[in-house]
């Protein structure tokens, strides 16, 4: 839905704690023009802000959170969001900027929009984060003609991001030195997407797109050069491979000299980062291996909405 109510109409029903955060993850950190271009277009819409923005050149993959509010209707229901303008405007300068069959990294990744992930905040409601996902799924299937996958609560039955990138042979890495390069799988999906064609463009690839809780994102670093231990310790660790419940990793190399476990927390309130540390290092000490202390690649919900209302309030001023 693309719907843009009055200034009139905004001022009243914007309630400021009712916001969302999405975290758009784009294939590039290595090249400054296609970056600035990205930022430059979230720029044209004052509403949003671009609160955080993590960027490694190892992965070649940066990830920008905003922030902006969501305007109700008189019964509630979400029906604007400044966000979905904003993550159009970035994703339209990343696929004019980027094209995927020139990319290398040695992160997974399927698109040169990756992922984009709404949670809510404040007083928001998932419902709302899952509204907005698929209002700009279907924005991004329709304009740009990109085969769209949603997950969690954006998809009808909640399916799992890491079910869908499996079936789709995310984790596989397609180039030598465990890297990722270009498009190396069929035209034409086996899996029929949720939004938009099967046919996929080699210069674009795959978006997925999802709504859930809070997640946090916390790597480990591993100073050693063995692929295959930081692989074991990430798999022993994770939920899947009988680790701790709600923890999803990966083993990637990492720069020339290291590698690193990248940890996904679905609950981290419950399973947090202390936890993961010790296990992984627990873990590395029996494979001989040293660990240096993790890092979250992103601040709290918390610091995310102080960000955002001194972002704002400054710019008012």
């Amino acid at each position: 839905m693309d719907f843009n109510p009055s200034c009139k109409d905004k001022k009243k029903t914007i309630d400021q704690s009712v916001l969302l955060c999405c975290k758009l993850f784009i294939s590039e950190s290595r090249n400054r023009a296609a970056l600035d271009a990205i930022e430059q277009a979230a720029r044209f819409n004052p509403e949003t802000v671009i609160v955080n923005k993590f960027e490694d050149r190892a992965y070649n993959r940066v990830r920008y959170t905003l922030v902006s509010y969501v305007v109700q209707d008189t019964t509630g229901s979400a029906i604007y969001s400044p966000l979905q303008q904003a993550v159009l405007a970035m994703v339209e300068a990343a696929f004019g900027a980027i094209n995927l069959e020139l990319h290398t990294g040695t992160h997974p990744r399927l698109g040169v929009v990756d992922d984009i992930l709404f949670h809510p905040l404040a007083q928001a409601s998932l419902d709302e984060a899952a509204w907005l996902a698929k209002s700009v799924a279907a924005d991004i299937a329709n304009r740009f003609q990109v085969p769209v996958f949603l997950y969690a609560a954006a998809h009808p039955t909640g399916k799992a991001l890491d079910t869908i990138r499996r079936e789709l042979g995310y984790y596989r890495p397609n180039s030598v030195g465990n890297q990722w390069a270009g498009w190396t799988m069929p035209d034409m999906l086996l899996e029929k997407p949720d939004e938009g064609p099967s046919e996929v463009s080699r210069a674009r690839g795959i978006t997925m797109i999802g709504a859930r809780p809070w997640v946090a994102l916390y790597n480990i670093p591993i100073l050693s050069t063995d692929f295959s231990v930081a692989r074991r310790i990430a798999r022993m660790v994770s939920a899947r491979g009988g680790g701790l419940p709600t923890v999803q990793t990966l083993g990637l190399v990492h720069g020339e000299d290291s590698t690193e476990i990248a940890c996904m927390l679905l609950e981290p309130n419950q399973i947090g980062a202390d936890r993961v540390q010790n296990q992984v290092e627990m873990l590395a000490t029996e494979e001989g291996v040293e660990v240096e202390k993790g890092y979250f690649t992103d601040f709290s919900p918390e610091m995310i909405i102080e960000k955002y209302m001194n972002l704002t309030s400054a710019k008012r001023d």
